[in-house]
């Protein structure tokens, strides 16, 4: 996965990519709060590594837009990593 970050800082505009490989997928569920319960993805590169952490309402945000477009996929390949 590629990860491309825009941070704005004191010195300008900070561009920031990695690529990594998806580790570890947690949930975070909580019996009293249910509507705080979340989702983070464990990511960790040459360099980098870290956590993508969503809502579970964001998560089917992205899985409905994500579902809308898998029928422009006709097929796929992978040659090598």
């Amino acid at each position: 996965m590629k990860i491309k970050v825009l941070n704005q800082g004191s010195d300008g505009q900070i561009r920031l990519e990695s690529k990594g490989t998806i580790k570890e997928v947690m949930i975070n569920e909580d019996f009293f709060h249910p509507e705080d319960e979340t989702i983070a993805i464990g990511f960790k590169g040459r360099n980098t590594s870290g956590l993508i952490e969503f809502t579970s309402k964001e998560l089917e945000e992205l899985l409905k837009e994500v579902k809308k477009r898998t029928h422009l996929i006709k097929d796929f390949k992978v040659l090598k990593e």
